[in-house]
């Protein structure tokens, strides 16, 4: 920094304003001895300084955020319309395409995931009535063929037995008695027939002899008694044979039928134990020791160990292609993650359209909600290998897929 002071700047001359230009001259006319002061130069603009860079500062949290810019002008009205059309063709090329992918698809690919696990159940009914003393079985249990699930209490039905038997003897003995009385009215019959042709001989004789006067007519007379009497006695015999007759076939029917009766009270004693008619598991158990078993109404359910298919509902357009024993794969919701082969073992040929309607013919709703369905056939399919722990459950919800073409 140099130590001498540097001159003074010139005092630059103040603008004038307007009114201050016209009002000099006016002074000076108004003195003429002083001369008017020479016009001073215009002012030169002082030199502006270059633009700074523009630092941008962070926005205060506490400041409200600048609006947006206002958009641009929008585009002309055909620029939009074109735009729309472009779009609407595109959206309905979109739908187009995706419509003809899915008939495509569905045409080679069949699946639904209206399917589910189905076997036989089997209604154990009683076939006599009685209270049940005995329970074998417990719920969810497998049990085999044969075995026994409960008893019913036999002593009705042994005393039954007992009272068949006290009449077939009964009835033995009868038909004893009426053939004694057969073979007695036989003897008494070929007696009184040996008595009547000797009665026989002698009237003709005595005849012949009271014709010529060579016999007394009292003889003749006694021999007509004698022919009458043992007419009578052959009559009387071979009516009492006949009677032996009958009496020995209804003695030996009501033999027959005491015995019959024996028989179907055996049988009934036998059915108090109540037996598997095939493996399977129990199912629901709800018989309790002291209820009544009452003939012919199910009291126990067996779901049928041999009996487990896939029912699959598909749609009408699907099944057009299906052939029995064609291949299916099948996913369990039971066991997920894993395809099971399987074949396709019938296809169902009538559906009923009518829920009230007798269950003669399977009825599959076609509405689901308020949606309107289109109507599904019943196709039965049969897995090729079982799970290897067995572990099927009857009712629960599959998935099928068959690949016709």
């Amino acid at each position: 920094m140099s130590d001498t002071a540097s001159p003074p700047a010139p005092a630059r001359p103040e603008p004038r304003q307007p009114g201050e230009a016209e009002a000099e001259p006016a002074k000076a006319e108004a003195r003429p001895d002083i001369a008017p002061p020479a016009a001073p130069k215009p002012a030169e603009p002082p030199p502006v300084p270059p633009p700074e860079p523009a630092v941008e500062m962070p926005p205060d949290p506490g400041t409200p955020a600048a609006a947006p810019a206002p958009p641009a002008a929008t585009t002309s009205a055909p620029s939009r319309i074109a735009s729309r059309l472009h779009r609407l063709v595109a959206v309905v090329g979109t739908i187009l395409v995706l419509f003809v992918a899915w008939e495509v698809l569905t045409y080679y690919v069949a699946y639904t995931d209206d399917a589910y696990v189905r076997s036989d159940l089997i209604g154990v009914a009683p076939e006599v009535t009685g209270p049940i003393i005995g329970l074998y079985v417990v719920d969810n249990q497998a049990i085999k063929k044969g075995d026994k699930i409960y008893k019913i209490d036999p002593t009705p039905f042994q005393l039954e037995v007992n009272t068949r038997q006290a009449q077939i003897e009964e009835q033995t003995s009868l038909v004893k008695v009426a053939q004694e009385e057969l073979q007695t009215a036989q003897a008494a019959l070929e007696s009184a027939t040996s008595a009547h042709t000797y009665a026989v001989e002698q009237q003709a004789r005595y005849a012949v002899l009271a014709a010529s006067n060579n016999a007394p007519r009292a003889e003749l007379d006694r021999a007509n008694n004698e022919l009458r009497r043992t007419a009578a006695e052959k009559t009387i015999a071979e009516i009492a044979i006949a009677k032996a007759r009958t009496s020995i076939g209804v003695h030996k029917a009501a033999l027959d039928t005491a015995i019959a009766e024996k028989a179907t009270a055996e049988w009934k004693v036998s059915k108090t134990d109540v037996n598997a008619p095939a493996d399977g598991w129990i199912n629901n158990l709800t018989v309790r020791i002291g209820d009544t078993a009452t003939l012919s109404i199910p009291n126990v359910g067996i779901v049928d160990a041999h009996a487990w298919r896939i029912i699959a509902n598909y749609k009408e357009y699907y099944v057009r292609p299906f052939t029995i024993g064609g291949t299916a794969w099948v996913w369990l919701d039971s066991d997920p993650w894993r395809f099971r082969k399987a074949r396709i073992t019938g296809i169902a040929r009538g559906f009923s359209r009518d829920p009230q309607a007798p269950m003669l013919l399977p009825y599959v709703a076609p509405t689901t909600d308020w949606i309107r369905l289109q109507r599904r056939i019943p196709v039965t399919i049969v897995l090729e290998e079982m799970p290897a722990d067995g572990r099927l459950f009857m009712g629960a919800d599959a998935r099928a897929v068959v690949f016709p073409r």
